[in-house]
């Protein structure tokens, strides 16, 4: 039977910011189901790249004195460089910047103008460059403030191409309602036929008031903007420009992956312009969570991002493909904690998987002399394990056709799990005590060691530099030749007679305290300067009183307190914010209050501060309080005051 092609994207990455975790994950996802499509013999296109326009990337490069194209050049390769670093085996990378992006993407602009699609008019709105996104009064945060990132936006009007969006609305909610794998997961699924039932407003998807761009064809005034230019990337890499032979293989997209602040670019106006240049639409976009740190939201103010080039040398490239894909439901928000790390490596990868293979060879050589066996005596126990293979093959190709990537790898666990119950249900050093079970000794040494090449190709997309390693210490070459999942399943795949003497320990194990102590003090250096910048007194310009009135101060009354759990310092509140407004705030003062002590006080809360995660809970404003150096005292105000009472 012949196989489906199998198309897979990352979202291009925005080159004003060097890569960190969130792009790891992601990458390493793709690049996961990718290596295991190609493994059961499909042809398989893996596509990333950078996303390098717009007004952001042009002022940078002003700042720096350089060009546009220089400063992308150099962040380019960062990212280039990691895929390289982890492992990624993308069968292309695609730059906006690319003469075939352009050429691309003024073909389906004109595409969509020769439907009737694109026209003139005239953009009012308020913008945020940073977030390169309009926004209606009606969304602003107070003192016209940015909703997404908090920042000062500006009333712009200008000239703009827009392209007429609303037309498709009830076709692509028939697309959704009659595909119900073209979003995942399903609870974002749900959000993005709630928000295109209110109704689809058309586009603006030019710009004038700036350069850095692929100018719209016959009007060289206007460059087109991000929405087009961008999501065109997908494709771009196909041949889209030339209808080439790959475009029609495997276009459309098996997978767009995406983080879920980008779902809706990906399942309401990409397939609304396809839908206008009379393209298919991609078979499902699926829309995966957000990774904290240590409980916080990663932020360069708090100084706790995390390198992955840094990650990758200090813990080893396979581990932490492994830890990523999981610890953590794909779809799901996860939290990327150091500790966590740690015991996975000591418990799956050195205590599990290394300790299988490393103790197994040490008994074939020391009862064999390191020579493989034949097998040559079964026994019910093998034919248990046969089913367990069976079950274990199935179950991973089922999830790794969700891109349920956790339980595909808790799956592989369960057969690493059942060899390591079999060595000690089977006792071989007991079987080596009498020469009589010489036969059966040799056939259950095989039958783990057979075990091991399985697992070591049931791992080989999540972890191939450990899959090759396992396959040569097993007397075999270090690639997999692709095959059907029924060829690949199947036992006896080793040659007796052959010399099996070189065993390397898979993964060390980590001293966890002073791993701990390593990281905080190398760390550290960059989180205590990040906190010292935050410090007032290291701002060094006062600021205007413009400034100062863009901060809400409202009074807010507590209604509700808790502890959060498994945190010394954090309270979980309930605040009324005035009629119809509540907000949960989570503020770090539990050493100094007793929860029951705050309810029913009105506190100062600043309103409009950008939500955030702490310890898994979303906090959606501060409450200001004083702290002497050994506990907070929180501004509470009179109890006649009422909530939402601005404070100035």
């Amino acid at each position: 039977m012949t196989k489906q092609p199998f198309y897979i994207t990352t979202p291009i990455y925005y080159v004003n910011d060097v890569p960190h975790i969130g792009h790891a994950y992601t990458t390493v996802a793709c690049d996961a189901v990718s290596r295991f499509k190609r493994l059961t013999g499909h042809e398989v296109f893996f596509l990333t790249g950078t996303d390098e326009h717009g007004q952001k990337i042009e002022q940078a490069a002003e700042k720096k004195g350089i060009t546009p194209k220089e400063l992308a050049d150099g962040v380019v390769q960062r990212f280039a460089g990691l895929w390289e670093k982890l492992n990624i085996s993308n069968d292309d990378f695609i730059r906006t910047t690319d003469q075939i992006h352009k050429d691309s993407v003024q073909k389906l602009f004109k595409k969509m103008q020769e439907n009737g699609d694109i026209y003139l008019g005239h953009y009012e709105g308020w913008y945020c460059t940073p977030c390169e996104t309009y926004w209606t009064e009606t969304q602003l945060l107070d003192g016209n403030c940015c909703p997404s990132c908090g920042r000062t936006t500006e009333k712009l009007k200008e000239p703009s191409y827009f392209f007429r969006m609303s037309k498709y609305g009830d076709a692509l909610l028939k697309h959704i309602q009659d595909n119900p794998d073209f979003i995942k997961p399903e609870s974002r699924r749900n959000e993005i036929i709630s928000f295109i039932r209110e109704g689809l407003k058309d586009l603006s998807v030019s710009r004038v008031s700036f350069k850095w761009g692929i100018p719209v064809p016959d009007d060289t005034d206007h460059v087109i903007y991000v929405w087009i230019d961008a999501l065109t990337n997908y494709i771009t890499a196909l041949g889209y420009r030339d209808d080439a032979e790959n475009f029609k293989k495997f276009w459309p997209a098996t997978y767009h992956v995406v983080g879920k602040d980008i779902l809706r670019f990906h399942t309401v106006y990409w397939p609304t312009m396809l839908m206008s240049a009379g393209l298919p639409l991609p078979k499902s976009v699926f829309a995966h969570g957000w990774w904290t740190v240590e409980g916080q939201k990663m932020s360069k103010s708090l100084g706790n991002a995390i390198d992955p080039y840094w990650l990758a040398d200090t813990f080893g490239v396979d581990a932490i493909r492994y830890f990523l894909l999981r610890e953590v439901p794909f779809g799901l928000d996860g939290d990327f904690s150091f500790r966590a790390l740690i015991h996975r490596v000591n418990g799956d990868l050195a205590n599990d998987l290394g300790n299988l293979l490393n103790r197994t060879l040490g008994m074939l050589t020391r009862y064999f002399g390191g020579v493989l066996p034949e097998y040559r005596v079964g026994d019910p126990i093998d034919t248990a394990m046969d089913a367990k293979i069976d079950s274990v093959f199935a179950d991973v190709e089922k999830h790794l056709d969700t891109l349920a990537f956790n339980k595909a790898l808790i799956s592989i666990w369960e057969l690493v799990s059942a060899f390591n119950k079999y060595i000690d249900d089977t006792a071989p050093w007991a079987l080596a005590k009498d020469d009589a079970h010489k036969d059966r000794l040799g056939s259950v040494l095989y039958k783990i060691l057979d075990g091991a090449r399985l697992i070591a190709t049931l791992i080989s997309p999540f972890m191939p530099e450990t899959a090759r390693s396992m396959r040569v210490q097993l007397g075999l070459e270090p690639e997999i030749a692709p095959a059907p999942i029924e060829e690949l399943k199947k036992n006896g795949g080793l040659k007796a007679g052959t010399l099996l003497d070189k065993s390397v320990q898979l993964f060390p194990r980590i001293d966890e305290k002073e791993m701990l102590d390593s990281i905080q003090k190398t760390r550290m250096p960059e989180t205590k300067k990040a906190e010292e910048d935050a410090k007032p007194e290291a701002i060094s310009v006062a600021i205007e009183f413009a400034d100062f009135q863009k901060v809400a101060v409202k009074a807010g009354k507590i209604l509700d307190a808790e502890k959060v759990e498994k945190s010394e310092k954090l309270l979980k509140l309930k605040v009324s914010l005035g009629e119809n407004s509540e907000r949960t705030i989570v503020a770090g003062i539990a050493k100094s209050y007793e929860p029951q002590q705050l309810k029913g006080k009105t506190v100062a809360v600043v309103a409009n501060l950008k939500p955030a995660k702490l310890m898994g809970i979303a906090s959606e404003g501060m409450v200001l309080a004083a702290f002497d150096g050994e506990r907070h005292h929180v501004l509470i105000l009179p109890d006649g005051i009422p909530a939402g009472t601005p404070i100035k």
